[in-house]
Formats: C-alpha cells, structure tokens, sequence
C-alpha cells in the first residue's frame, strides 16, 4: 500500500508538462513521478536527471541502457522499478521479451554479448549492499567501452538506485500497463508485486 499518495491534483504547470511527457513516452503516467511532486522541485531536478540519462544523444545502445536498468533494479529487489524497466526495455529500448526473461543468465545465455556481460556484472554489482564492484570488473568494461560510455552506464545505475530506494520506501502502487509485463514475463523469475499495491 502506498506510503504517501500520489499528487496528481497538486501538479504545476512545469511538472504537468514533464508528466505529458512522460504519458507520450510510457503511455501512462507514473506514480513515482506523482508522488515525487508534492515536491516540485525534486520532481522537476529528478525529471531533467532521469531524460539526460536516458534520452540525450548518447554514445551507448539504448538496449544496454535499458538492460543495466533493469538489472540495477531486480538485483535491488524494487519490485517497482524491475517492472518499469523490463517493460521499458522491450516497449522502446529494443531489448526482445526473451532476453529481459532470461536478464539473470546473463553470463551463460548466448542472448547476451561479452560487450553487455561485462556492464551487466557492473551493475548488479553496483546494486549490492555495500557496492561490490571491483577493479576487476572495471577491466573488464573498458575493454568494450569508452570513458564516455562508462559513464553513460553508471548514470544509468546512478538514476535507477535514486528511483529503487525511493519506490521502494514510499512503496509505490505500481500502474496496470508494467503489472501486466510483469506477470507475463518476470513471474517465472521471481518477480512478485509485494507492497506496490493497494
């Protein structure tokens, strides 16, 4: 059950058009943006963080982004935030529904390039308690990537561990649309709604 409503009534005219915005690109609006705007403020700085990490011309397919999202996300445990970012994934990031299914096989499934194994690595390590990311794994990302990219893929963990601590504090009813990928195609893994409900 959510902790604090959302704040749909209480939108300002920057954070409502941040929200149509966001409905163009998600085809709903989301309700951690909601409840992030009885603060507009942290809405609006949140909104301008999260588009220049995800949608500014960038050096890094947009189906790693959305991949190092996701995994940022389902090895936190935000119920929240794997059903966004799986859904995200596949809806505008050309990630295929099989290779978010199967995001934990990364290491082994032929899904996956050696290229993404290694920011995959980065960022469930980075989504532990403490951060385990290890030298070693930094080698290994710099044989595929550049300085630039790297830090494109730590923004993208940076963005969704704000986003996995804040939804899954204010446990953040989850909209309809990622409950349905969810169960369609994170069930078999583990995934299961919890709080995130009414």
């Amino acid at each position: 059950m959510p902790r604090i409503p959302t704040a749909q009534a209480n939108l300002t005219p920057e954070t409502e058009k941040l929200m149509e915005a966001m409905i163009n690109n998600m085809g709903f609006p989301a309700n951690s943006f909601l409840t992030m705007s009885h603060w507009p403020e942290l809405a609006v700085a949140f909104a301008n963080l999260a588009r220049t990490v995800n949608f500014t011309e960038s050096e890094l397919p947009t189906s790693t982004k959305r991949l190092v999202g996701h995994i940022v996300s389902r090895a936190s445990g935000c119920q929240y935030c794997s059903a966004h970012t799986g859904f995200q994934a596949t809806r505008s990031g050309g990630v295929e529904e099989e290779k978010i299914e199967a995001a934990f096989e990364y290491e082994t499934s032929p899904l996956f390039t050696d290229a993404e194994r290694a920011a995959l690595r980065v960022a469930q390590a980075a989504a532990a308690v403490p951060n385990s990311v290890s030298d070693e794994d930094f080698t290994e990302l710099k044989k595929y990537y550049t300085d630039r990219q790297i830090v494109e893929i730590v923004g993208q963990i940076s963005v969704f561990g704000f986003l996995n601590r804040w939804n899954d504090t204010m446990a953040t009813e989850l909209e309809a649309t990622p409950i349905k990928f969810a169960k369609e195609h994170l069930a078999d893994s583990g995934w299961e709604i919890g709080k995130h409900t009414l």
